[in-house]
């Protein structure tokens, strides 16, 4: 079978994407989908996703993670196959989707930035040194002093395997504050078993954890290893977030096909 595919990227979180509204790619395998992502022995990808139909919604969004497996939800690869779909000629001054997590909304901006409504956080587990929480995908927050110094891959996999987590498995996150409102991330990803450049649902987490006001609109710039992100939110109390918004740039990078 030969693919027709495009490669996107979000802040440095590069995605393999495929045109599915015809449903030409939905026998594709497991196997066949971690090949596509092999940096080696394939185009290269943090994840892939399908471009698809549902009634009722401008476009249904199917992920994978590298490692062949279809996975929870990824706020750069919604950002970066909104893009896509305007790019196929879907123009919304408004987007409504559906993803693994329920639906989202989605917008692009006349600097071609795309603003993605996140799922509202309802919980959030904390602890002495670190916070778990779930933004669509599972995610542990760990403040470090130097983020630059951190072994994400050795430490990030240490806790993703760990006894509580290796069941499920989780992102772990590592964050630096800069200033009131800025942080710096580092994400370790499961399913890509790797330090990514950017992690959407994880630049989530980590700015929701670091709300600067109690309560009320907040806005935390998010500086990672591929580029600047932010996400606005309304803080509710300690625990809940609403009308979460993550924003940053998504970019077509090219074109091509491969024979599986």
């Amino acid at each position: 079978m030969k693919i027709t595919f495009y490669k996107y990227q979000g802040t440095g979180n590069d995605f393999v994407i495929v045109d599915n509204r015809y449903n030409d790619y939905s026998s594709l395998t497991e196997k066949q989908v971690k090949k596509i992502c092999d940096r080696r022995f394939g185009v290269g990808a943090d994840g892939l996703m399908m471009l698809g139909l549902k009634d009722g919604y401008d476009f249904e969004m199917i992920y994978f993670n590298a490692d062949g497996n279809e996975s929870s939800m990824c706020g750069n690869g919604g950002r970066c196959l909104t893009m896509f779909a305007y790019d196929m000629g879907i123009h919304k001054s408004t987007y409504k989707f559906i993803a693994v997590d329920g639906e989202h909304l989605a917008e692009i901006d006349l600097n071609k930035k795309v603003r993605l409504k996140m799922k509202d956080v309802n919980a959030v587990d904390e602890h002495a040194s670190y916070a778990v929480l779930n933004t669509g995908s599972p995610h542990f927050v760990k403040f470090a002093a130097n983020v630059k110094e951190v072994d994400v891959v050795e430490s990030g996999r240490e806790i993703r395997y760990s006894k509580e987590f290796k069941q499920h498995g989780i992102n772990v996150n590592f964050v630096e504050n800069i200033n009131e409102d800025t942080i710096f991330v580092r994400t370790y990803e499961r399913g890509v078993e790797d330090e990514t450049y950017s992690c959407g649902t994880g630049v989530t987490a980590c700015a929701l954890v670091s709300a600067h006001n109690a309560r009320g609109f907040n806005r935390v710039e998010v500086q990672t290893p591929g580029g600047h992100l932010s996400v606005e939110f309304d803080k509710m109390d300690e625990e809940r977030f609403e009308n979460i918004w993550l924003c940053g740039p998504a970019t077509f990078v090219f074109e091509g096909t491969i024979a599986i």
